[in-house]
């Protein structure tokens, strides 16, 4: 059960793109500048680009009127879009988080793929991840099952560690296949039927 508890802990908590540094703020941040709404209307569904030329529009006027008008537009800019934009993923918007933040080595490592152009050191970590990951919880239940057909207490310490061991593959199982046919096939469906 506690390693359960781990794989769970392990899957995606972070979203970077509610950071002030993330990439829908940093999207927003071209945005206001060129005036050219594209860098942000790729990160919201076309039902909400309505919204997000009003709320660009009003930034646009109150931004004129001082220094602390522009901080507040600027913020509430960036808190519709973000909370558009995780509307858009199904998720709630919990409000707009520091620069900064530990996003774990996952997020950057994906992030860094894009801007070298190669998924290779983040084929190779995800790899070691997963190994490690496997071969703990084999190693665990392995050696657990060496036990004494008398001994209940170990064949259960066995039973347990094998439950773990079978939950873990499972999930890592349907972890991937959700996210191999997932996203990208919705994604593909509703582009064609636009």
């Amino acid at each position: 059960m506690a390693v359960a508890g781990v794989l769970l802990d392990a899957a995606p908590t972070f979203a970077h793109c509610d950071g002030l540094d993330g990439p829908v703020v940093m999207g927003a941040r071209i945005a206001l500048q060129t005036g050219d709404l594209n860098s942000i209307l790729i990160w919201v569904r076309p039902e909400d680009v309505d919204q997000v030329r009003r709320a660009f529009e009003q930034t646009s006027v109150v931004r004129k009127l001082g220094q602390q008008a522009h901080e507040l537009a600027d913020r509430y800019f960036f808190e519709t879009l973000v909370r558009l934009h995780r509307a858009g993923e199904g998720a709630p918007f919990t409000g707009l988080k520091p620069a900064g933040r530990d996003l774990g080595p996952a997020i950057p490592a994906a992030d860094k793929a894009l801007e070298t152009g190669s998924d290779n050191g983040l084929v190779e970590f995800l790899t070691a991840r997963l190994s490690g990951g496997v071969h703990k919880q084999f190693q665990n239940a392995a050696q657990r099952k060496r036990f004494e057909p008398d001994d209940l207490a170990a064949g259960r310490e066995y039973v347990e560690a094998y439950v773990a061991y079978v939950h873990y593959i499972e999930r890592l199982y349907r972890t991937i296949e959700a996210a191999a046919d997932g996203p990208l096939r919705e994604r593909s469906s509703v582009r064609a039927q636009q």
